[in-house]
């Protein structure tokens, strides 16, 4: 029923070099990040932040779209405009998280499995009718010794199929989550291994749920060392590695593929993305794109700092990182530049 406006929607999301800004960060999330920056944990300086991103002047010349929390897609301005609208009216398609969090696998210490099916063809329905026209799923995906397992592989394949098969009945783009951790001592190579498995797994599993591909959006890990690995490659390497393991694995009729940042700094994270760009654009089927939280947000949040009169120069802030991710997926983003103008 759905099948063209899924696929025009998931078009548009990685359309015109833009990308997504995820800022569905949960509750306990937030304040995490508010406690290291002495931000009052409360729902008014929730908003107040949540706010600030959505009413960033300029902001959807580089951001297709946003995904947004719970909480946040039910929250309206002084006015009374729902941030929904706010965030339509300039442009920006509004998402949705609908997972609800990674949990312990039973019978498989060390490992986890994203919870939140139960309930979800319900939930899928009123996010429909709040607004939003994709959903996001998040799976993660632990490397260590004996790690992961076949039954960590299966179980989180398997939920994100059943997850993207009910969006799409509900009309809403599924953005596919397997996230392979940076966390660890692993070696790029190892998180070639790693995830070449689980985007097999996954995409076996979308096929046996009759997932359309063409009305999905993948958000995967770019190939990486682990953060404490004594080796960490150059970009042109992590680029290389990332778009052979996607060759390997990820379907043509996919059309977008939008990386998330996974703890990489902002300026790593585009100068990655940027590399991909430059020498593979032309060759891969589908949109390099971007799906970033920290490493758009992170600037913008230190500066703010809870407090209003740092409202614009916040905003600045995330208007400029969301800038140089754009120019990321055009191949032209320039660290220098992108040093100096964060100054």
């Amino acid at each position: 029923m759905y099948k063209q406006q899924l696929i025009d929607t998931a078009n548009s999301l990685v359309a015109d070099d833009k990308g997504l800004l995820a800022m569905d960060e949960s509750t306990p999330t937030c304040h995490k990040r508010f406690e290291k920056l002495g931000i009052p944990q409360t729902q008014e300086y929730r908003f107040a932040y949540r706010s600030l991103i959505a009413t960033t002047p300029g902001l959807s010349e580089s951001i297709s779209g946003a995904i947004l929390y719970d909480e946040t897609i039910r929250q309206q301005t002084s006015d009374g405009t729902p941030l929904v609208s706010v965030l339509m009216n300039c442009g920006i398609i509004p998402g949705i998280k609908v997972d609800a969090g990674a949990k312990a696998l039973a019978g498989h210490p060390g490992e986890k499995v994203t919870e939140g099916l139960d309930g979800l063809r319900d939930r899928l329905a009123e996010y429909a009718q709040l607004g939003a026209r994709f959903a996001k799923w998040r799976a993660v995906i632990t490397i260590g010794p004996g790690l992961p397992t076949p039954g960590c592989y299966a179980a989180n394949a398997h939920g994100l199929a059943r997850y993207a098969a009910l969006c799409q009945e509900a009309g809403l783009v599924p953005i596919v989550e397997p996230e392979v951790l940076m966390d660890g001592k692993h070696t790029l190579a190892r998180c070639f291994e790693v995830t070449e498995e689980a985007l097999q797994t996954v995409f076996q599993q979308l096929y046996q749920q009759r997932v359309l591909l063409e009305g999905m959006i993948l958000k995967p890990n770019m190939i990486v060392p682990g953060l404490d690995c004594p080796n960490q490659e150059s970009v042109e390497e992590v680029a290389a590695a990332t778009i052979e393991c996607f060759e390997h694995t990820v379907p043509a009729a996919v059309p977008g593929v939008a990386f998330l940042s996974g703890g990489q700094s902002s300026e790593l994270a585009s100068a990655r993305l940027n590399a991909m760009n430059v020498k593979y654009k032309s060759q891969v089927p589908w949109a390099l794109a971007f799906s970033f939280a920290r490493a758009i947000q992170q600037p913008a949040m230190e500066l703010w700092a809870g407090k209003a009169e740092n409202t614009e120069a916040a905003q600045k802030a995330l208007y400029h990182r969301a800038k140089c991710n754009r120019e990321a997926r055009r191949g032209e983003y320039d660290p220098q530049i992108d040093a100096v103008d964060a100054s």
